[in-house]
């Protein structure tokens, strides 16, 4: 499992390095116009205009200190949304790519069971995120400290344990789909539009009465809802993990199962 998992990585040697820097960069360069930011007179009453809420969805209304603004501009959309876009694509391509490409033969053919394989790749993805969520958080406190945001250590790691947490959902979501189908393509199509759901019904439970009582189920509103730069660690922490951990579960019989290749 643990040289699937190192083979996993080594692929990533160029691209995974490169999406940390963009995001650590992203995050920098975001909070050095916290302090032009704070200097407006009126911006607290600009802040009380907005719709109650957008006000909940993106925390509009405590963009006056250096958490709400980073939380308002970065945590409640861009990260998420390329935390999850990373792990479609790096989840898709974890098995379904190689079985395209022809290259899982050569790994069926070693020692090493299907089992083992799916959870090797599984481990591999978990610690790819995983790195994109150091970056975060390193991102977050680089640029708290250079521009006097004042975000604490505790905020940063939950936000930056959200986004994680996100991307690493529908990542295995894009994994499962992917041992099940056997096609990156389709993989991606399946992720993609429960991410896209996820979040429609994450918002529509803020404007729609209807909504509100079933948005919880929503992976978005479980990793955002407390913050997500919070002061603390919200239990929906763990509901993420527990999904992610069943649906390779509900992979591995079918996956063992699979007919590997026939689709190509």
């Amino acid at each position: 499992m643990l040289t699937i998992c190192r083979k996993a990585l080594w692929d990533q040697r160029r691209t995974l390095p490169a999406w940390a820097s963009g995001i650590v960069l992203s995050v920098v360069l975001e909070a050095a116009m916290w302090p032009s930011i704070s200097s407006m007179s009126s911006l607290d009453s600009y802040l009380t205009e907005f719709p109650e809420a957008l006000k909940d969805m993106f925390s509009i209304d405590q963009m006056s200190t250096g958490t709400g603004f980073l939380n308002a501009e970065l945590f409640s959309l861009m990260l998420p949304l390329l935390f999850v876009i990373f792990g479609i694509l790096r989840g898709a391509r974890a098995l379904a790519g190689e079985e395209e490409a022809g290259t899982l033969d050569l790994l069926l053919v070693t020692p090493l069971s299907t089992t083992r394989l799916l959870l090797g790749e599984a481990l591999a993805l978990t610690v790819a995120i995983t790195v994109l969520g150091v970056a975060t958080l390193g991102g977050t406190l680089a640029g708290s400290a250079l521009f006097d945001l004042g975000i604490p250590v505790r905020s940063a790691a939950a936000g930056a344990s959200a986004c994680t947490l996100l991307g690493l959902v529908h990542g295995v979501l894009a994994l499962t789909a992917g041992a099940v189908l056997g096609r990156r393509g389709p993989a991606i199509g399946v992720a993609t539009a429960a991410a896209l759901a996820a979040y429609v019904l994450y918002v529509g439970g803020l404007f729609v009465d209807r909504l509100s009582d079933v948005r919880g189920i929503s992976p978005f509103h479980q990793a955002l809802h407390a913050g997500p730069l919070a002061t603390d660690f919200p239990v929906s922490f763990l509901t993420l993990l527990l999904v992610s951990a069943g649906l390779v579960a509900l992979a591995l019989p079918v996956w063992a199962r699979r007919d590997i290749g026939a689709h190509r």
